[in-house]
């Protein structure tokens, strides 16, 4: 499927599926305003995600890439009152502009920014018995996604769901030739998860 029609499908779903939310359109100026780049999750699949929460009964969601907290916002509000979401986010400015986001959504009690690269991070986590984590949510670099998949694994239990972001790249995914860093991640991710039980 060519670009430009992935992009009208995706349109069409997010239009007919995902109600206008001020705080979520909000969040999205403001990380463009501020100079993120433009790779968030769509509206439908932040719905997807919050709908992934919801059927699990989430409590605790873990979030490895937080960007400018969109897809923390859509996950968080899926949660109880006294549930907890974990996001990882190794860029300081990212960092900030989604916990402002974040605030502005009402999530700060639930949802807690940690800075700092993922797989310095991830041991701390599990020092801290912040585990296991009901949904991981994994939208990182891609070349380190054999990392965060192994601590997902770690810092879960089973029954739990992961769900990882960009994992066909364009279709290099399935070329072996491929040279692309982030293709190989999730190559080799995908080598962890067809042997991972």
């Amino acid at each position: 499927m060519a670009i430009d029609q992935w992009t009208e499908v995706d349109d069409y779903i997010s239009n007919l599926l995902v109600a206008s939310d001020s705080v979520l359109e909000q969040a999205l100026i403001d990380s463009r305003m501020a100079g993120l780049p433009p790779i968030h999750v769509s509206p439908n699949q932040g719905k997807l995600l919050q709908i992934l929460a919801r059927a699990l009964r989430a409590r605790s969601i873990l979030e490895i890439g937080t960007l400018g907290g969109y897809s923390a916002i859509w996950t968080g509000r899926a949660l109880p009152a006294d549930g907890h979401l974990i996001t990882l986010e190794a860029n300081p400015l990212h960092a900030e502009v989604a916990r402002t986001n974040i605030g502005r959504a009402g999530l700060n009690h639930i949802v807690s920014v940690r800075p700092g690269k993922a797989l310095d991070t991830l041991p701390v986590l599990a020092e801290e018995k912040l585990g296991p984590f009901d949904l991981t949510f994994i939208d990182a670099d891609k070349p380190n996604n054999p990392g965060y998949f192994e601590w997902a694994l770690k810092l879960s239990h089973r029954g739990r769901v992961i769900v990882v972001n960009n994992v066909v790249r364009n279709g290099a995914v399935q070329d072996p030739n491929s040279s692309d860093p982030n293709a190989l991640g999730v190559r080799r991710m995908n080598d962890l998860i067809a042997t991972e039980p």
